[in-house]
């Protein structure tokens, strides 16, 4: 028997593989330190499990609309007000199974065969692939170190045609955790501006995780002109540390919402009721907790960078936000290691961090742009510096 042609357009998350390769070999005893996976460390506040046991007790459990319940819509129509000065009715309001099944619901509910995405390169793992899922064509565009890996307005001219369906913009971004000003955002949506018929994908996942006082900016907010092709996307995962939660959403226009409702009702129905009832709690409740975990974060990233910077042949910009750094290392491809092996890519590179070092990252083909490798720094400091030292010696021990 034969998968579908749909399917074998796809490859599984190499995210979600290296973490479950990491946890096979900590089951096994093996002394390693995960790196890879895109989750907080932090545990979800009190008051949001309080929320949810609630919920339980007062036999919250039952189906729910579709696509989110009202209360948890008009929390995040307040949110987006609140926070993007960005105003949604309810019915521009759409509720799913986390980020990634906001993405998929807009892409497999718009995209038809040879339609194209421009995905800015590195990116998120699954933009392309649901691209390719829907039919479409991913167009990539690399946006290396040497550009802090943001896209460019003239790069995004050229790669717009008449068959580009979406442009796909995450700020602060998986995997290099660079974010863009008002300004560069400003300069996107002028050429945005110019071609009515692309939609754009925001992806704000990482929205309250900033720093140095960075202050967040979506494109519809800075570009009130592109707000009814906008979707812009977020979720709890993130800022609330609720990634098994399973709680993501967007605004935008009511037609698309409808789309999404649509496809929906014919594949997960609503998400969990419960978490629903946690996510209303968290947006709506005291937000003063991020800015301690933030200031945690920031201090993860500078031990992060300092770290790999002090490599010969890594080069790790200073990401804006987010909890990930993308240490690109072109120097280093070509050299052996002590064990023989020759360093040719950088999946060759994970694989010697992983079996020599003990320490678990992901490679950066995965998000489209190498030598480079993705590392989460969302553990602890004492963690963190065990595994830079690891790291650091590995390539110092590189021939």
């Amino acid at each position: 028997m034969q998968t579908s042609a749909a399917l074998q357009r796809i490859q599984p998350s190499a995210t979600l593989a290296m973490t479950s390769r990491v946890l096979e070999m900590k089951r096994a005893g093996i002394d390693v330190i995960g790196l890879g996976a895109g989750e907080p460390d932090f545990d979800t506040p009190d008051f949001v499990k309080e929320a949810a046991i609630a919920a339980i007790r007062a036999g919250m459990t039952k189906y729910t609309n579709v696509d989110g319940t009202p209360e948890l819509k008009e929390a995040i129509v307040a949110k987006y007000k609140r926070d993007n000065a960005l105003d949604y009715a309810t019915s521009q309001i759409s509720v799913n199974a986390g980020g990634k099944h906001t993405l998929f619901n807009a892409f497999c509910a718009t995209i038809d065969s040879g339609d194209e995405v421009i995905i800015p390169a590195p990116y998120w793992v699954s933009y392309p692939d649901v691209v390719e899922f829907a039919g479409g064509k991913p167009v990539f565009v690399a946006a290396g170190a040497d550009q802090n890996y943001k896209l460019k307005p003239e790069q995004l001219e050229a790669a717009i045609t008449a068959r580009t369906k979406w442009v796909v913009l995450n700020s602060p971004s998986n995997p290099t955790g660079a974010a863009y000003s008002e300004a560069e955002l400003k300069a996107l949506g002028g050429v945005l501006e110019r071609h009515p018929h692309v939609l754009i994908y925001a992806d704000d996942m990482y929205e309250h995780i900033l720093y140095d006082g960075f202050e967040f900016r979506t494109i519809a907010q800075v570009c009130p002109s592109l707000y009814d092709r906008t979707l812009t996307a977020n979720g709890v995962s993130k800022a609330y540390a609720m990634t098994g939660w399973r709680i993501g959403y967007a605004g935008g226009p009511a037609w698309l919402i409808r789309a999404m409702s649509k496809l929906q009702s014919q594949s997960t129905s609503n998400p969990c009721s419960i978490s629903q009832a946690a996510s209303v709690a968290a947006l709506n409740g005291d937000q003063s907790f991020l800015k301690e975990r933030v200031a945690a974060f920031q201090g993860r990233r500078d031990l992060v960078v300092s770290m790999l910077n002090q490599i010969n042949g890594m080069n790790c910009p200073r990401p804006e936000g987010a909890f990930y750094v993308y240490p690109e290392f072109s120097a280093l491809i070509g050299k052996t290691t002590p064990k023989g092996t020759l360093i040719d890519s950088d999946e060759a590179m994970i694989n010697y961090l992983l079996e020599d070092a003990r320490v678990a990252a992901v490679h950066g083909a995965a998000f489209g742009l190498s030598p480079a490798l993705r590392i989460s720094y969302a553990t602890s400091d004492a963690v963190l510096t065990q595994a830079c030292e690891r790291i650091q010696e590995a390539c110092a021990a590189l021939r």
